[in-house]
C-alpha cells in the first residue's frame, strides 16, 4: 500500500472544498490512483495524470471536471512501496502555484 503525507497547503485547500467534492477526491485515489501505483502499471487514461510544466517533479491528477490535486513523489517509507506528497488540491487555479 503506497503511503502518503499531506503538505499543509493541501490540508488547507482541502477545507475549501465542499464535502462533495473530498468524498469524490478519496474515492478516484482509492479506488483508481492507489491501484495503479500497486501495480505499477501506467495510470488510467481518466485519471489524466500529467507533469506540471513550470514545476519539475510536481504532478497533477484530474479528479473531477475542474478538480486538480498536484502531488510529488517522496522518498520511500516503506520498502518497495511508492510514497506520495500531497501538495494543492483545488481548481484548475491551483496551478499557479503548485
Amino acid at each position: 500500500m503506497p503511503t502518503f503525507e499531506t503538505l499543509p497547503r493541501f490540508t488547507t485547500d482541502l477545507q475549501h472544498l465542499t464535502p462533495t467534492q473530498r468524498r469524490r477526491f478519496r474515492r478516484v485515489v482509492q479506488d483508481a490512483f492507489v491501484p495503479d501505483l500497486r501495480t505499477g502499471r501506467q495510470s488510467r487514461p481518466g485519471l489524466r495524470i500529467k507533469g506540471v510544466r513550470r514545476t519539475p517533479g510536481v504532478y497533477e491528477l484530474t479528479w473531477d471536471g475542474n478538480g486538480r490535486a498536484t502531488w510529488s513523489y517522496g522518498p520511500a517509507r516503506s520498502a518497495g512501496e511508492q510514497h506520495i506528497i500531497w501538495r494543492r488540491i483545488g481548481g484548475h487555479d491551483i496551478l499557479n502555484a503548485p
